[in-house]
């Protein structure tokens, strides 16, 4: 994947840090060539067309760029190692002297595909996730005590110390900066915090099938996010019924989100109905009670009116 610009465009590649090598690897078809799973998870598939321009490239011109080893394990070159060995062409290979451990194999890929511009939003935000939990795991076991260290070399010298013996420290080990909180990770993988937050959402409740959607471009970060608040059946479903049914569900999610305001919303208004109707109600008794003292003044005034007459009757008689 690191020589496809150079084989497409016929310009160098973007810029990536690239480890020192032991041998410049004359060596053509060597024996036996690991291709370990976990780090080929950290490379995006190529598009069938960007596939198809490698492979032509590959055809015309050969595999120009040495693929990287580590021992036998194979770090950099997935897609040329692939297309050579489909169909029988030569390459060559170069053994990293910057490695100690798997672990900074797995450290430099993803500092690899981190710096690179064609790696998607959410894969980058995975790759930092998956460098912390690799740079906290290290942490853990530098602050255990000797024996537990010695231990644990011992444990796993087999599987992850190359057979040759070197005692200069890991350069990854030494030199990556940790990655302590949420902004410390969106910084690296060149997201904001609250795109990290929707990431760690979906990689702990997204069905597969809705991740494979997210990868492909099918849906948006934020969309695969409110899907996964779904239960997993009904995020399978909404995979199975297309890109449609997914931004539907997603768009289903939000809008339940968003009823607790607006009933919010619904109360004010009826508050403001019985503030009317109470306002209305007052205005209504002030009147009656000024109707009132009004016909008290004019009962008043016919008791008088009463009175004058009685005394008038009074005085004839």
């Amino acid at each position: 994947m690191g020589c496809f610009a150079e084989h497409q465009f016929g310009l160098p590649a973007a810029p990536t840090m690239r480890a020192p090598y032991q041998r410049p690897g004359p060596d053509t078809f060597p024996m036996n060539i690991i291709v370990n799973e976990e780090l080929k998870a950290y490379i995006d598939p190529l598009t069938p067309e960007e596939y198809e321009a490698l492979e032509r490239s590959i055809l015309a011109e050969g595999c120009r760029d040495a693929l990287m080893l580590w021992d036998e394990v194979l770090v950099d070159g997935h897609n040329r190692h692939a297309i050579c060995q489909a169909h029988g062409l030569p390459f060559q290979t170069t053994q990293s002297t910057l490695f100690k451990s798997l672990e900074d194999v797995h450290l430099w890929m993803i500092d690899q595909h981190l710096g690179r511009r064609s790696v998607s939003d959410f894969q980058r935000g995975v790759l930092a996730l998956r460098k912390r939990e690799i740079m906290g795991a290290r942490r853990v076991r530098a602050q255990a005590p000797a024996n537990s260290d010695t231990t644990t070399e011992v444990a796993d010298g087999s599987a992850n110390t190359p057979p040759w013996e070197d005692s200069e420290p890991s350069i990854q080990a030494g030199s990556a900066a940790p990655l302590a909180s949420r902004e410390d990770i969106a910084k690296a993988a060149r997201l904001s915090s609250s795109q990290v937050v929707l990431i760690e959402k979906i990689q702990k409740q997204a069905a597969p099938e809705v991740v494979a959607a997210l990868k492909s471009g099918a849906i948006s970060l934020n969309a695969a996010a409110a899907v996964a608040s779904l239960s997993t059946q009904e995020q399978v479903a909404a995979a199975v019924g297309g890109t449609d049914e997914l931004k539907q569900a997603a768009k289903r999610v939000r809008e339940a989100k968003r009823k607790p305001r607006t009933t919010s919303d619904e109360l004010g208004d009826q508050e403001g109905v019985e503030a009317s109707e109470s306002s209305s109600t007052f205005d209504e008794v002030k009147a009656l009670k000024k109707r009132i003292t009004q016909l008290e003044k004019e009962n008043d005034g016919l008791r008088k009116q009463v009175l004058n007459l009685l005394e008038k009757s009074s005085r004839v008689a």
